[in-house]
């Protein structure tokens, strides 16, 4: 499995992403070829090497063959130093159509009716909902409504589907972000001078931890910020694993420090063989038996992966019930709140446990008493186990009047002759 470290020392930015990820690896004509078969202006893109204080890294250079004027999209990403409104955008037409991606609504409409890989949509969608959710909250609108001062300009889509491309191309499945300078000082943008960050990127960042890196200007952009909330599924250093490879994102503004993004790819083996449970606990000594045979019941309908109870002598000599619940981590929520609210505790715990399971699969076997399923348990590929369904196999033994043992002895057999083991 392939994971993504974003170190944002230095912010982030669009096309500081877009940059750091075809630095890494990320195939340019993979991109653009995705990128070409959207409704938007023509455009070409490529990357070239700048220094930026020591520190050799790839910089976006994005033109757009703009027949009426070639300086309507200002290149040079102004977008990304947040000045709001380019009215020169509006007047360029496209397909006859005035205002084209302008509108929240209009670029997520583009998304979704696009052929871009499934993934790509998903994360893109992602970007620009986070995005639209925070303008329209601090301009008090509608989200779908916001008009997209920022990602309106095409670079900005451009910068945005252009990474979900990059992440889809390097085969990436999680990303892990550092904390996020912000920088700080004042602004020039459309309506006067605000406050850095920008009111719009400050609201995303709500939830995501920041770094303190006391530089004026700004590091973080609306777009940058929309990255690490939509696409980063946790926050932290790098983490402890071996490095494959790295790149580096120039930004367009030059600081006393290297102002570059460093994007680090890591490819985890080992991991995918091991999955994360939570566990939930709780013990009860006033709880009757038929309580907790409902309880039991309950929770295993409601997706408990499994569930046990165990007898436990607490306090005053009592007699009493420890709870023992194995929850994949989406559902602890609901699992907690129904053992909080179906049985007399007061508190329940949770810790989180690692588990190596083998991959499993179910096939049926024909056997002299019909169609029986087995459980088939695999590791690295090769089948190290195979067992006969309980219920099946009860089934059968009702039917044909053979006892449950001469029934499931029976399945086994035909599961090695049907299906094959390594160790018969």
């Amino acid at each position: 499995m392939k994971t993504l470290y974003l170190d944002c020392q230095s912010g982030i930015s669009g096309d500081m992403t877009l940059s750091a990820l075809i630095d890494l690896g990320a195939n340019i004509e993979y991109i653009t070829e995705h990128l070409e078969t959207l409704p938007i202006d023509s455009f070409s893109l490529q990357v070239k090497e700048v220094d930026k204080k020591g520190i050799s890294s790839k910089q976006l250079v994005l033109h757009f063959n703009d027949d009426d004027d070639v300086d309507n999209h200002h290149h040079h990403h102004h977008h990304e130093h947040g000045h709001h409104h380019e009215h020169d955008h509006h007047h360029h037409h496209h397909n006859g159509h005035h205002y084209e991606h302008r509108k929240a609504s209009t670029i997520l409409e583009m998304i979704e009716s696009s052929h871009l890989p499934a993934r790509v949509k998903e994360r893109s969608l992602s970007v620009f909902q986070v995005i639209a959710e925070a303008e329209g909250k601090i301009h008090g609108m509608d989200p779908k409504d916001v008009h997209f001062h920022e990602v309106g300009a095409m670079d900005s889509i451009i910068d945005v589907i252009g990474v979900c491309l990059a992440l889809e191309s390097l085969g990436v499945e999680k990303i892990i972000a550092s904390p996020v300078p912000t920088g700080h000082g004042k602004l020039m943008m459309a309506h006067g001078l605000y406050p850095i960050p920008a009111p719009a990127t400050a609201e995303i960042l709500k939830g995501v931890p920041l770094a303190d890196f006391h530089v004026k200007g700004e590091l973080t952009t609306p777009t940058g910020a929309g990255f690490i909330k939509a696409l980063a599924h946790e926050y932290g250093n790098i983490p402890p694993m071996a490095i494959e490879n790295i790149g580096y994102g120039a930004g367009k503004k030059d600081f006393d420090h290297p102002n570059v993004l460093r994007a680090i790819l890591f490819n985890v083996e080992e991991a995918a063989k091991r999955e994360q449970i939570s566990v939930l606990e709780c013990q009860l000594d006033d709880f009757t038996g038929e309580a907790l045979g409902y309880l039991m019941e309950k929770m295993l309908n409601e997706g408990a992966l499994d569930v046990y109870f165990t007898p436990v002598t607490m306090k005053k000599s009592r007699p009493g019930t420890l709870i023992t619940v194995l929850v994949k981590p989406e559902q602890v929520f609901s699992l907690e709140e129904l053992l909080l609210r179906e049985t007399s505790t007061f508190g329940v715990r949770k810790s989180e446990w690692s588990r190596r399971i083998l991959s499993r699969e179910f096939k049926d076997v024909e056997t002299a008493y019909g169609k029986i399923t087995v459980k088939v348990g695999k590791l690295e590929g090769n089948i190290i186990k195979v067992f006969p369904e309980y219920e099946d196999v009860k089934k059968a033994s009702y039917q044909h009047n053979i006892s449950f043992v001469d029934v499931y002895s029976e399945a086994e057999r035909a599961s090695k002759t049907q299906i094959g083991l390594l160790n018969s």
